[in-house]
């Protein structure tokens, strides 16, 4: 609830002034928030948005990559397959699981934690559906099967169906007291997967670069920022239900995405588009993909045409908002730039340039 300015000083010399902007401006009570990880990419700015917000966070993972010691963080050691002995003996408000790769490790924390914690947040992916065909695709879309429910290998064949048997574990155990969390690509300062980094990047680099498909190719992705941002909300007001989060359908485009990074990078790289044909043929995209590939971008037909459109509407409603793609793209930047220059000389995701050389010099051909 709101009020325009106006309102409010037409307001102000009522009695009833108190009652009525007591409620708009109350400060969030602080919280006692547990996060099951906090290291690695997204658990570092969940960690920053809610210590920021007030609320009194504990870390409990192995020790091994603890983000730097922050003052008011408390730390619990210990491993998600056991033991767990760390997290006995203490109450809180709410759960983050943001590390729950298998069910039995869900089950195992889950369980413990019953009547110690009000409210547990999962976050899942979207790989959790069982295909991609459909655009435009919800919450409510079928979802992916492992062919063996008990298998513990976690790849890229049992990755969805394994997430789908934690989010089921979380919502057995907490019912209607749960938010289970679909996000798509994740991008940002500290994505480690530089699948968002190498668009930006090679667009900074210049000369002739590459790119998928066609201009009007949708793009999906969201924020870490922004996916921390509505995390925190649903920590705070404790939203239940499932929500895919990603930004919405056909706002940046793999147009939109170059023309910003030229923009922000000064740079002016000729583009050169390849058809998702000469992609597959190449062995660059698709199953028979070797190496480095071209990261996020998927066709708009076939089997994974729906990949890049999925709905984010129901979160969006619940408060789900987006930086610029200017912000995202200079920060982005601005984080890798200041890594170790190893790390940008061999980027993790998209083309090397030999190999863009030998693929531009094969489409002129």
């Amino acid at each position: 609830m709101s009020y325009p300015r106006r309102d409010v000083l037409k307001l102000a010399g009522a009695a009833a002034l108190t009652g009525l902007m007591q409620p708009v401006f109350a400060k969030q009570k602080p919280l006692r928030v547990l996060i099951l990880g906090g290291t690695g990419f997204i658990g570092p700015h969940f960690v920053e948005v809610l210590s920021s917000a007030g609320h009194r966070i504990s870390l409990f993972n192995r020790g091994k990559r603890d983000p730097a010691v922050k003052p008011g963080i408390e730390y619990l050691v210990g491993d998600r397959n056991g033991p767990i002995d760390a997290l006995k003996g203490h109450d809180w408000d709410v759960v983050i699981d943001d590390s729950g790769y298998k069910p039995k490790q869900v089950r195992l924390s889950g369980e413990l934690l019953k009547g110690h914690v009000q409210h547990y947040v999962f976050v899942s992916s979207i790989s959790v559906y069982a295909d991609f065909k459909t655009p435009g695709m919800d919450e409510d879309a079928k979802l992916a099967t492992l062919d063996d429910p008990t298998t513990e290998t976690v790849d890229d064949k049992s990755y969805g169906g394994l997430k789908v048997l934690c989010e089921k574990a979380v919502q057995e155990m907490y019912g209607a007291h749960c938010t289970i969390i679909r996000p798509t690509y994740i991008a940002g300062p500290g994505d480690h997967t530089d699948r968002f980094t190498y668009w930006p990047w090679r667009v900074a680099k210049g000369g002739e670069m590459l790119a998928p498909g066609t201009p009007n190719d949708p793009f999906q992705f969201i924020d870490v920022r922004d996916l921390a941002d509505f995390m925190k909300l649903c920590v705070e007001k404790r939203i239940a239900g499932v929500y895919n989060t990603c930004n919405t359908p056909r706002s940046v485009t793999m147009g939109s995405l170059l023309d910003t990074s030229k923009k922000v990078t000064g740079a002016n790289p000729t583009i050169t588009w390849a058809t998702p044909k000469f992609l597959v043929d190449n062995e660059i995209y698709g199953d028979k993909a070797q190496g480095n590939y071209l990261p996020i971008w998927a066709p708009t037909d076939g089997d994974e045409a729906g990949s890049q459109l999925v709905s984010n509407a129901r979160a969006v409603k619940k408060g789900l908002k987006f930086r610029s793609l200017e912000t995202t793209i200079a920060d982005t930047l601005a984080w890798a730039n200041a890594r170790p220059p190893e790390k940008n000389e061999k980027l993790k995701a998209g083309l090397s340039p030999e190999q863009e050389k030998a693929l531009l010099a094969k489409l002129h051909a």
